[in-house]
């Protein structure tokens, strides 16, 4: 079996991403409560009790509000780097020893034939990463809550077979909105979340012959929606001169409900 993947959850109110090859399945943030968890699993006809671990991006609330719960609950372990650890262990409630493991930045583990590769981006977090999965020669690409996309990301998440990227505002409606301005200025530097044409753009960096699928990910409930999302980052990358639906897909992703399990 190829390695398979579904958003389970994306945006501003909770994220968390499956994947699983024959042997071994991953769930990346858990990022809602451990009741809604067990629901969006059971829609995908998975158990959280079959999985191998939760590898944690950041601290954030939106990333880590099940994170405690289901390990304690389904005895997981629980993955991160140090700073992360140490920004949320309040957050996560008693977790024992046992079930506590660092996963190193720019580090890969290997999960029988699952190689995880994990990667920096530029959020203000303790000390933010994110991860590429390589099985079978193909390559899943997960990147959100970053600022901007720099070189040196590209450079790892170039070329993969699918991607689960960060499209989370429309700059009009953010500057429109009825945020404050503090939240604004966060949400648009280089430590906050990518607009619809800067994730395009980085796109355009980075897809290559073998990207078949891009889903659009973490979009803000408040200053994006689906359908223009869609539309900015298919005009953005046609306008370099990449088609959309020739050689590779946009797929949305849904903060209730999860993607379909998708062979990579």
């Amino acid at each position: 079996m190829t390695m398979q993947f579904s958003v389970l959850a994306s945006g501003s109110t909770g994220n968390a991403v499956y994947v699983e090859t024959a042997e071994h399945s991953i769930l990346v943030d858990a990022g809602l409560s451990c009741k809604q968890m067990d629901g969006l699993f059971q829609q995908i006809g998975r158990n959280p009790a079959d999985l191998d671990g939760i590898l944690v991006t950041h601290e954030h609330s939106d990333h880590i509000k099940g994170v405690g719960v289901m390990a304690r609950k389904y005895k997981l372990p629980i993955y991160a780097n140090e700073r992360t650890w140490k920004a949320m262990e309040g957050h996560l409630g008693e977790i024992d020893i046992q079930q506590k493991f660092v996963f190193g930045m720019e580090k890969v583990k290997t999960f029988g034939s699952l190689d995880i590769e994990s990667f920096g981006v530029s959020h203000d977090a303790a000390e933010p990463m994110f991860y590429i999965f390589r099985s079978g020669g193909k390559k899943l690409v997960i990147i959100t809550d970053t600022g901007y996309v720099s070189d040196r990301m590209k450079s790892m998440i170039s070329n993969a077979d699918m991607y689960v990227f960060e499209s989370n505002h429309d700059i009009q409606m953010l500057r429109m909105g009825r945020y404050p301005w503090s939240v604004k200025r966060r949400i648009l530097s280089d430590v906050g979340h990518v607009s619809n044409e800067d994730a395009a753009l980085a796109m355009s960096d980075v897809i290559g012959d073998n990207t078949k699928r891009i889903y659009l990910a973490h979009l803000s409930k408040d200053n994006n929606m689906k359908d223009l999302a869609r539309m900015s980052v298919q005009q953005t990358l046609e306008s370099r001169g990449i088609s959309v639906g020739s050689s590779f897909q946009l797929f949305d992703t849904d903060p209730n409900k999860p993607t379909e399990l998708t062979a990579v």
